[in-house]
């Protein structure tokens, strides 16, 4: 009895040996929940914002991913996010102060949203929110696309690596001056740079003067006889 006790508490034993030997964790603790605010002395891998809360990343590193749940909300300034930001159903994602995202930011079905001056490897899509948005002032290497929001999106002053992409926004739209190096296309078709300034033209040369166009009259010395 002793002897089939002692082989089935080993077991256990065996399986985490088995478990460490090949490599994998027998325990992966590598997400955050973040509820208050990270500073820049941390690193960590994910970042998870949960239903009802705000999270404030300053100057914080993320090796991963953040994501943002069901009317929580997001602010980051000068963050560091190598992989994506993704926002379902939040009520706000604000990333700006030079801030800078290693994948895409992802905001759908959500409230409002501002990415101002971040620099962002992938792409910035919103799709079917229903509060303000806005993309001002970054530096985008793939797309940007608007996608069926319903409460006005402005795409001004980006520098934007692939393509600008909006359908179905109402109301459509608003910006400027963007430069898309690749296409900017149906509600965005004329968000793409500026109306170049008409060069003014020259001052027509003022005419010389000419003299009079008197008749002419023959003048002989009178003679005396």
């Amino acid at each position: 009895m002793n002897k089939i006790l002692r082989v089935i508490v080993g077991l256990p034993a065996i399986a985490f040996l088995v478990l460490l030997l090949s490599g994998v964790p027998a325990v992966q603790a590598d997400e955050v929940v973040c509820t208050g605010t990270l500073d820049s002395t941390i690193t960590v891998d994910d970042v998870r914002v949960p239903e009802n809360a705000t999270c404030t990343l300053n100057g914080t590193r993320v090796e991963g991913t953040v994501k943002v749940e069901r009317n929580a909300t997001l602010f980051a300034t000068g963050a560091r996010v190598d992989g994506n930001v993704q926002a379902e159903e939040a009520a706000r994602v604000n990333i700006g102060a030079n801030s800078t995202v290693g994948g895409s930011i992802q905001v759908k079905q959500s409230g409002a949203a501002a990415i101002d001056r971040v620099a962002v490897n992938g792409d910035i899509q919103f799709e079917s929110n229903t509060q303000a948005l806005s993309a001002t002032n970054n530096q985008v290497g793939g797309n940007v696309q608007a996608f069926q929001n319903t409460g006005g999106v402005n795409i001004a002053n980006n520098t934007i690596d692939g393509n600008l992409q909006c359908k179905a926004n109402v109301p459509p739209p608003t910006g400027g001056n963007n430069i898309v190096k690749g296409s900017a296309e149906d509600q965005c078709a004329n968000l793409q740079g500026t109306p170049p300034t008409p060069t003014p033209s020259p001052p027509a040369p003022t005419p010389t003067p000419q003299p009079p166009n008197l008749p002419f009259k023959s003048y002989l010395p009178f003679v005396k006889r």
